[in-house]
């Protein structure tokens, strides 16, 4: 008998853990796209991994990189998060955006945790995976 609650507890702290990540993970690209909604590039610099940071140098540029070439992502006018999937450490999570001409686009972000937190080490545009939308 208190093999098995043990056996449970076990299970229960695993599936609470993968639902705090997944929710985690939600946060972080939401917390992004509400600061480029806010045109407060400052803060969703520092969504973006090192990586990513080391590439842009500053949150300006990182800023005018986004709203010139992706303006779907600066100024959606719906988002849908979609599949998940993970590979090793590393979670591809599947966006779909609306622009404001009613446009769908589909994008996957590469999910990378540093010192605990999910940082956004990448986002690519991709063909979209369900064609309803």
């Amino acid at each position: 008998m208190r093999i098995r609650a043990l056996i449970w507890s076990f299970l229960l702290v695993i599936a609470s853990t993968a639902m705090a990540e997944n929710t985690s993970i939600k946060d972080v690209i939401s917390a992004q796209i509400e600061a480029f909604q806010n045109e407060d590039v400052e803060e969703a610099f520092t969504h973006a991994s090192p990586k990513i940071q080391s590439i842009f140098r500053s949150p300006q540029n990182f800023g005018a990189m986004v709203r010139r070439g992706y303006p779907m992502v600066w100024r959606p006018s719906d988002i849908e998060f979609r599949d998940q999937r993970t590979a090793g450490d590393t979670v591809y999570q599947e966006m779909w955006f609306m622009d404001s001409r009613g446009v769908g686009h589909s994008f996957v972000y590469e999910m990378i945790q540093i010192a605990g937190s999910w940082k956004i080490n990448g986002v690519f545009k991709v063909k979209p995976s369900d064609v309803s939308a």
